[in-house]
């Protein structure tokens, strides 16, 4: 059996959006705008940040990991779904398969504690601005993007390796549009106890603790927030949180929607969009927020924008 599937599954069919050939066309199209859009959106962000004398800052380095991440995951996805809404046959290679996974269980991993991290930066600058600088020292920072990526490449590993050295029945259709952990397990003939309980166990811990350093931090801003006499100061407050608090909403609402339903209530179709909304969709939608909502950001847009526009005009 084992000999079997390594000379044969040498490739999977993904069974991608949908199976109707008028539809593949304007979904390409549709996706491919959502997809550049996150592209040129996260990694405008991420070079703003970087070359913005104004926005040298812990809350814009960590808004440049957000951004790195969702253009990580986005990208481990985005391309080779679109190569395979125009392909006559929406193939991946069984390597492409494990790396993709890898990849994507990377990225969104880290951009969980990622949040989070966004999350105590908030709480230290509105309940404890006078040490803010003290606090959220440049090692501090290196420190909380650091250990979510080691531990997120860490538990990636162990369940792609888990998955891809166990024996495979024969069956080499995945029902998704990407290579995802359950959908692979599906189609296991070994034991696949052992992984579900890693998968199980690491993305409850991953959840509850990143909720839990969100849900504390917002509880203390929203404490101090209500302790200011000034009115312009609890203004301020709120709005150096907004950005982050809508990105969390939209991020941990889709979670709860794709993975809180009941199973009678849950099915293929539900699943794919909440895929697509937080593989495609979040990754464009952040930028966007950040943006529009936050004043800074903004201001350097537009510092950047007429600087731009003088170059132009002197040549």
């Amino acid at each position: 059996m084992d000999t079997y599937n390594l000379t044969v599954l040498n490739y999977f069919i993904l069974t991608g959006l949908t199976d109707l050939p008028e539809l593949q066309a304007p979904l390409f199209g549709l996706f491919f705008i959502i997809y550049m859009i996150s592209v040129v959106g996260n990694l405008g962000l991420i070079i703003l940040t970087k070359i913005d004398s104004r926005l040298q800052m812990p809350m814009y380095f960590f808004l440049r990991q957000l951004s790195l991440t969702d253009l990580g995951y986005s990208t481990a996805v985005g391309p080779k779904m679109l190569i395979n809404l125009v392909s006559d046959e929406p193939t991946i290679s069984y390597n492409w398969c494990s790396v993709q996974l890898t990849f994507f269980s990377v990225f969104i991993t880290t951009e969980v504690f990622i949040l989070s991290a966004m999350a105590y930066d908030r709480y230290v600058a509105i309940c404890h601005p006078l040490l803010y600088t003290i606090i959220m020292s440049q090692r501090l920072c290196h420190v909380l993007v650091a250990i979510p990526y080691l531990y997120s490449k860490f538990i990636s590993l162990l369940t792609v390796i888990k998955i891809f050295t166990s024996s495979f029945c024969g069956h080499h259709i995945i029902r998704h549009f990407y290579c995802d952990s359950l959908p692979l397990i599906l189609m296991l003939c070994s034991d696949t106890h052992e992984i579900k309980l890693i998968i199980l166990i690491f993305a409850t811990f991953n959840l509850i603790s990143s909720l839990m350093v969100v849900s504390m931090s917002y509880i203390l801003i929203l404490v101090s927030i209500l302790r200011m006499k000034s009115s312009e100061g609890r203004h301020k407050a709120f709005s150096t949180c907004g950005s982050h608090l809508t990105v969390i909403v939209i991020f941990y609402g889709t979670l709860f929607f794709m993975y809180a339903q009941p199973k009678s209530i849950h099915s293929f179709e539900t699943g794919q969009i909440a895929s697509l909304f937080y593989t495609l969709v979040i990754p464009m939608l952040n930028p966007m927020i950040y943006s529009l909502r936050n004043q800074e950001v903004k201001q350097a847009l537009n510092r950047k924008w007429k600087m731009c526009v003088n170059i132009l005009l002197k040549l």
